[in-house]
């Protein structure tokens, strides 16, 4: 996407509607580029597939905003990529096709020639990747000799010598994911401070540069780690900055979702005029004729002492209009049908954000979640994942198979048990109580033994015992696990079930029917399995690719499945075979998950865009057709996003195989749609995660999800909690956890469900006994943080002050009635005392 910014307002292009406080300017196909006026903050111009240039007068938000461009240029140059006005120059914009470069005067709406040459808007910088994957910054010296005809023709026919270029220096910078993916890097560069922006195309970092015109060429300055990944950015000019807080730099970062204010500020106080050299103002030095004839002048520079500064005021109704140019001439591409059916685009123009973040240079940048500022935000944003005690760990698990399917959810857990597979030969599993947790021997265990490899396996939600394995022979096997746990290997299932003539992608079993299971093959088809009888009750079709995913509706009416082939289908297995509804899904096809959220009344699909990147989707279940009402971003990653939806709380708890983070969302029916939490990370990458029955939630811990990590060597239960104040916990917190159904019992059997019964769950209460519901808890009265007033304000006696001074010096030097060190020596008896009678002796001197 591209973005811009000018110091009133911010501009970007997109296919949905924003927030409030926008406006929005209908341009008739595919926006590629979009540039502010240096002297106008509300003279937009924009360029576009359709081989037009259209400039826009944005109003103020209070004022009515005209339909129609105030000016359409028709380059006719083939599709447009680039326009950008003049720096100097008043009504000048250049244009760039993939055919060449014009130059055109607004005010005469024609494209300028002649024997003049028009300056070249030459970048600071030129990024290029080069063959290591790094990003090449290359510095160039320009000659400023004027072009001659032949240097005219030449650029005509796309010969790149519009100036004498002789590289100077040539920094390499290696580069995180972006390089290596190969994304758009996106530099920005502010000569007056001489920092350089870099940032990848759909990255979450920005990092920046100090550059110098001698070695080290460029120094970096910061790293900034950003919540949402990037989609364009822009700089904010220097006259919007606040210089009272030494703001030396504002990026604007947008995402899919929201923009994003990054503030740069130097740890100091007050104006500093070493760090704001006087910068650009609003005044054009030239006219585009006095240009185009010969004539260079400079911008004048004005300062950004708060003091001297200029003022602008916000242009009045009238003021708005263009004194310089014409008014309708909307020529629309001389006779060209500009309603043809092409992609369409709205341009977006935001009013700026009022609020900053603050940051240092040292440039540390804070950039908030920008949810916080536009809108509503959930209850259970400060959502926090823990591991449990060690002591709760099954550990020194050994031989773990770390490649199945990608329909596959890796392992599988239930309240009592969980089942991991092996990468032994045979289709192995093994099964772990959750109740005897510790280092595992190293000899080896007791498995249930499939024979073959095991594609997909999943516990039955109302028989803990009872484990159903799809294998490659397209035959599903059902097994039944002693009371206690394996203690011998399993050979012989139960029960097997025949009938796909295909490897099986996935099973799952219906939520209030027992032993009613559904299965999908690599033969296109959905089929309805009853356990009870071991026969195939039902065959659905109407895919036409590998099925990625199903899911039951929470009523157990319907079935949702997301396809290869790019749709999401639903279906109603006891009136019919084909799906009764179907629309577009995830464009990617490397993966996607469903599942039924928000009472059944819409399906979330995690999948893949056209870009491979991780994306959330949302379909109303009543009209598929219509597409997604909402998606969310995730990141870059191979493995499908496996969800998981709490349907108590409206919380969705999403991770893949191999990462390290495990992203929280509360979906909610209306806009936003999608409210981002807090993230849970881990130190190293696991398998996944498997949730639990609500009921094994310590709801005394304010826990609201309980899931089992699967480690390359562990098996660990993590709890996800909602942090309370403390005086608050002793009460049970019934606005997190209303009535639950019981869905780990059946409400109906499986010939029940197929002659045309519904079911329901019945609910209870997860309060324990003693614990009193934080909606019937008392009030507690205000404690005053602060002494009142008064306190300070008393008149004291001078007596009082005395006697306070004084107790203040004995409290620092100690009682003046403690005894003495001295005092609490022990001495000795008079008889221990040893008396010896001193003689005196006579030396005589020797004679000799």
């Amino acid at each position: 996407k591209h973005m811009k910014s000018s110091c009133s307002l911010v501009a970007f292009n997109t296919d949905q509607a924003v927030c409030p406080n926008s406006l929005s300017l209908p341009v008739p196909d595919l926006v590629t580029d979009l540039d502010f006026s240096p002297f106008d903050d509300y003279l937009l111009a924009t360029c576009s597939a359709d081989e037009t240039v259209k400039l826009w007068r944005v109003c103020d938000l209070d004022q009515d905003q005209p339909s129609n461009a105030e000016v359409t240029l028709s380059a006719a140059d083939g599709r447009l990529e680039i326009v950008l006005f003049h720096p100097a120059a008043s009504g000048l914009l250049a244009v760039a096709s993939a055919r060449g470069v014009q130059v055109w005067d607004v005010t005469r709406d024609t494209a300028l020639t002649g024997k003049h040459t028009p300056s070249v808007f030459i970048p600071i910088t030129i990024t290029a990747l080069n063959t290591r994957s790094c990003l090449q910054l290359l510095y160039f010296k320009c000659s400023l000799k004027p072009y001659s005809d032949e240097c005219i023709r030449k650029c005509k026919q796309n010969v790149c010598s519009v100036r004498n270029m002789c590289p100077t220096a040539s920094v390499a910078l290696s580069l995180f994911a972006s390089v290596f993916i190969r994304r758009t890097l996106m530099p920005l560069f502010d000569p007056d401070s001489g920092l350089l922006i870099v940032s990848g195309n759909g990255e979450s970092v920005i990092d920046c540069f100090e550059v110098n015109s001698s070695e080290p060429f460029l120094s970096q300055v910061s790293h900034c780690l950003t919540d949402v990944s990037t989609r364009g950015v822009a700089l904010v000019p220097k006259l919007a900055l606040d210089v009272s807080c030494c703001e030396v730099l504002r990026l604007m970062q947008l995402s899919d979702n929201f923009i994003v204010p990054i503030s740069y500020q130097v740890p100091r106080k007050d104006f500093h005029a070493d760090l704001y050299p006087d910068t650009v103002g609003h005044t054009p030095a030239v006219t585009a004729e006095d240009w185009w004839k010969g004539e260079n002048k400079q911008v004048e520079r004005v300062s950004l002492h708060p003091s001297k500064r200029p003022k602008p005021a916000a242009p009045s109704a009238q003021e708005t209009k263009p004194k310089d140019l014409p008014r309708d001439k909307s020529k629309e591409v001389c006779g060209r049908n500009t309603r043809r059916n092409v992609y369409f685009t709205e341009m977006m123009v935001l009013q700026c954000l009022s609020v900053f973040f603050s940051g240092g240079l040292n440039l540390q940048q804070s950039p908030q979640h920008p949810q916080q500022q536009c809108c509503p935000s959930s209850k259970f944003r400060h959502i926090q994942g823990a591991v449990l005690h060690r002591d709760t760990h099954i550990t020194n698990l050994r031989g773990l198979h770390l490649t199945t399917p990608g329909e596959c959810d890796g392992f599988c857990a239930n309240g009592q048990r969980v089942a991991v597979p092996l990468a032994i030969a045979g289709g192995q599993i093994a099964v772990f109580e959750l109740s005897q947790p510790g280092k595992l021997p190293d000899t080896a265990l007791p498995t249930i033994q499939n024979s073959v490899n095991v594609a997909d396996f999943c516990w039955d939600p109302f028989d803990t015992h009872k484990l159903v394995v799809a294998g490659d022979d397209a035959k599903i096997r059902v097994w039944q696990i002693p009371k206690g746990g394996l203690t011998e290997t399993l050979t012989e299932p139960e029960r097997v079930l025949r009938g796909h003539t295909e490897k099986i992608y996935s099973i799952k079993f219906h939520p209030h029917a027992s032993g009613l299971l559904a299965s999908s093959s690599y033969d296109l088809t959905v089929r309805l399995w009853n356990l009870e009888t071991g026969e195939e009750v039902k065959r659905l079709s109407g895919h036409q690719d590998q099925i990625f995913g199903m899911a039951w509706s929470p009523d157990g009416k319907l079935l949702a499945t997301v396809c290869k082939d790019g749709k999401v289908r639903l279906y109603d297995p006891r009136k019919s075979t084909l799906p009764i509804q179907e629309g577009p899904g995830p464009e990617g096809q490397r993966g996607a998950r469903v599942v039924w959220v928000c009472d059944g009344k819409y399906l979330l699909v995690s999948g893949f865009d056209s870009r491979s990147e991780r994306q959330l989707y949302l379909f109303s279940a009543e009209s598929l057709a219509s597409g997604s009402v909402a998606s969310a971003p995730a990141d870059v990653s191979p493995s499908t996003l496996i969800p998981f939806y709490d349907p108590d709380t409206s919380v969705l708890i999403l991770t893949g195989k191999g990462d390290t983070r495990v992203y929280i969302y509360e979906i909610v029916p209306e806009a936003p749609y999608f409210m981002e939490c807090s993230s849970f990370h881990s130190s190293e990458p696991h398998k996944g995660l498997c949730f639990l029955p609500k009921a094994e939630c310590d709801v005394r811990d304010v826990e609201v999800a309980r899931a089992i990590r699967l480690g390359k060597t562990t098996i660990e239960p993590v709890a996800f909690r909602v942090p309370r104040v403390k005086v608050r916990k002793e009460f049970f917190q019934d606005d997190v956890f209303p009535e639950t159904a019981v869905w780990w019992e059946a409400s109906l059997t499986a010939a029940a469900w197929l002659s045309g019964s519904n079911g329901q769950h019945r609910k209870i209460s997860l309060r324990p006994n003693d614990m009193t519901p934080v909606s019937e808890a008392p009030k507690e009265a205000p404690v005053r943080k602060y002494l009142p007033s008064s306190v300070y304000l008393e008149e004291k006696t001078d007596e009082q002050k005395k006697e306070e001074l004084l107790s203040a010096m004995v409290a620092k030097l100690g009682n003046r009635e403690d005894p003495l060190p001295q005092e609490s020596y022990e001495g000795v008896d008079e008889d221990e005392w040893v008396s010896k009678e001193l003689t005196p002796q006579t030396h005589t001197p020797d004679d000799s």
